[in-house]
């Protein structure tokens, strides 16, 4: 009993926490808004909704025992996962703000960016339990490692080629072939690895100090 009110209680504080953290950041989205007349950056609440699609599948999952229902639970949280990290690129649109008015762009972008990886990293750390029930440890950490490499690749699909998760079954040939073209001819592409590798291990990093800061609060 006293285990499953402390896991209540977990839940409601990281609910608590994500509603806060959108809600603040579409507070100051409106505030834009009403300053400069624009609803230009109105499209990060749409992004913001899809980044929060992979939280609520791997909260779906935790309660998951079956192994098919998790392995195909599991493809599809990897397929709209890019989607929370995403939002960091979107500080590129900065290129198109007003100089008088950059300074609330900044704010706003970054403010959204900052809950699109505090729903990624909440959502990996479910999935990192609900992994540790079927795989032992370092394969887990192994597989978690690789998934921000995956996500840092299904990121630059997104923004420089232009693809998002419904085309995993809506263009499936043009995905897999530009994928296939990436991996096989690594010299020509080169960007696409490079943003993997440094997108991935700074999802790597962050992760690291985001866990050792969860892990230490009062309420874990």
């Amino acid at each position: 009993m006293e285990t499953l009110k402390k896991t209540i209680n977990n839940r409601f504080e990281i609910l608590t926490m994500l509603v806060v953290s959108i809600l603040f950041s579409v507070l100051i989205l409106m505030i834009r808004v009403k300053i400069t007349h624009s609803i230009f950056l109105l499209f990060l609440v749409w992004n913001l909704f899809l980044a929060t699609i992979p939280y609520f599948i791997s909260t779906y999952l935790l309660k998951i025992k079956n192994k098919v229902k998790i392995c195909i639970g599991f493809l599809s949280w990897l397929v709209f996962l890019p989607n929370a990290p995403y939002l960091l690129t979107d500080l590129i649109h900065l290129r198109l703000s007003t100089h008088h008015f950059i300074w609330i762009d900044i704010l706003v972008i970054t403010s959204f960016a900052s809950s699109g990886l505090l729903i990624l990293y909440l959502s990996i750390l479910d999935m990192n339990i609900i992994l540790k029930k079927h795989l032992k440890e370092k394969p887990a950490q192994i597989l978690i490692s690789t998934v921000f490499f995956l996500v840092g690749f299904g990121i630059y699909l997104g923004r420089f080629l232009r693809y998002n998760s419904w085309e995993v079954l809506s263009n499936t040939r043009d995905l897999f072939k530009d994928i296939v073209n990436i991996i096989t001819q690594p010299s020509q592409y080169y960007q696409a690895w490079l943003f993997t590798i440094c997108f991935g291990l700074f999802l790597n990093i962050g992760y690291w100090v985001f866990k050792s800061i969860y892990t230490s609060t009062p309420f874990t």
